[in-house]
């Protein structure tokens, strides 16, 4: 048995064909799709059109499609093509088997946050999103919305991950100040931040902040289009066809209502090898931003061994993923917009976050967009 933690690569690899299973029809889990500390999850081969989204807590899903799901589209071969602004209902292609003592948690990928695709898991029989009881055995299913652009998706496309725990994961705000005095966890360029300036929240997440100053552009908004994002083709579209640049005047930039922006921390982050983290947002009070629809750090995130001899800033910027909804929405260079809770692992995973793997197109990003996007042209 691994030690109590968010499990690791070889921990997952383990309970592959187990408490990780291929739905009925499926094919057999990748070991491709193990990550440091969690699994991709994939696509089913139909999209149901759904007029409403819903909980499964008391009514079986099948049941709720009889009434909610207007049509139904294949995702077989090339795939097709989900409207923007509408809702789908998908099966996932795999099932939990859990023991009684693991419970699941799960997120959007980084690139399906990036195209400003929404989606939650759904689990029978429970009243939550994207979460299981400890033990649950049985299907999943995911809602997918996108928001800004069509997406062609096809099955077998990796929109979300799961991550299997046993036991409190949590690592509270002493122990994360002790470690961050050992081996830092941020950084501003190339400087560690002090241990008095690190900020946390009543539940003993580190707050952090957003970065404009210093970047140009300092972020990108979705443009208006119809041009249709295919999903998993990696480099296949122009930024510029898809995205505006966002600049800073005066250290600050206003956000449109409705409209869907990427920026960057202003803190460079590193997970350490035996952490991973999850993004959440801040509370502004008020309900008019909405931020960090992907947010899960695998382990070794940004990390890498202190060395005397190394050039450079240390750790990664996360890519914040924000709406702001109602109003429009000041934000200003190092304005508090997130928020990062720390989890132990059942160990150090035997491969870190980017290493041997050629789709880590995140691991030393900065204002990086999808990876269907190709760079922007400067």
């Amino acid at each position: 048995m691994s030690a109590p933690g968010i499990l690791v690569d070889r921990d997952l690899c383990a309970l592959l064909g187990r408490a990780l299973r291929p739905a009925p029809g499926a094919p057999a889990l990748d070991p491709a799709q193990v990550q440091p500390a969690s699994l991709d999850l994939r696509l089913g081969g139909v999209a149901h059109r759904i007029r409403a989204g819903f909980l499964p807590e008391r009514t079986p899903v099948e049941e709720r499609l009889r009434e909610l799901s207007t049509s139904t589209v294949s995702l077989e071969g090339e795939g097709a093509v989900l409207e923007r602004g509408l809702l789908y209902l998908v099966p996932l292609e795999e099932e939990l088997f859990l023991s009684p003592d693991v419970a699941a948690r799960f997120n959007p990928r980084s690139s399906t946050g990036r195209t400003d695709v929404f989606t939650r898991v759904l689990v029978p029989g429970f009243p939550r999103f994207d979460e299981t009881p400890p033990g649950y055995r049985g299907r999943l299913w995911i809602e997918v919305a996108p928001l800004s652009f069509p997406v062609r998706l096809k099955r077998g496309d990796r929109l979300c991950q799961v991550r299997l725990a046993r036991g409190d994961a949590s690592v509270g705000r002493e122990e994360l100040l002790e470690r961050h005095r050992q081996d830092p966890l941020c950084f501003i360029g190339d400087r560690p931040l002090a241990a008095d300036e690190l900020r946390f929240d009543a539940e003993g997440a580190l707050l952090f902040c957003v970065g404009l100053e210093g970047r140009s552009p300092c972020g990108w908004r979705a443009a208006p289009s119809t041009a249709v994002v295919t999903f998993a083709a990696r480099g296949a579209h122009a930024a510029e066809d898809f995205w505006e640049p966002v600049h800073a005047r005066d250290g600050h930039c206003v956000l449109e209502p409705g409209r869907f922006h990427l920026f960057a921390s202003r803190e460079r982050l590193a997970i350490p090898v035996d952490l991973a983290a999850e993004m959440l947002p801040v509370d502004v009070g008020i309900g008019e931003l909405r931020n960090n629809y992907a947010g899960f750090f695998d382990s070794g995130f940004g990390w890498s061994p202190p060395s005397p001899n190394a050039r450079g800033p240390r750790g990664t910027p996360a890519v914040l993923e924000v709406r702001a909804h109602d109003v429009p929405f000041l934000v200003e260079d190092g304005q508090v917009l997130f928020r990062l809770k720390y989890f132990r692992t059942s160990g150090r995973p035997d491969a870190l976050y980017g290493q041997g793997r050629v789709e880590s197109s995140y691991a030393r990003q900065d204002l990086t967009l999808a990876r269907a996007f190709r760079e922007p042209r400067s």
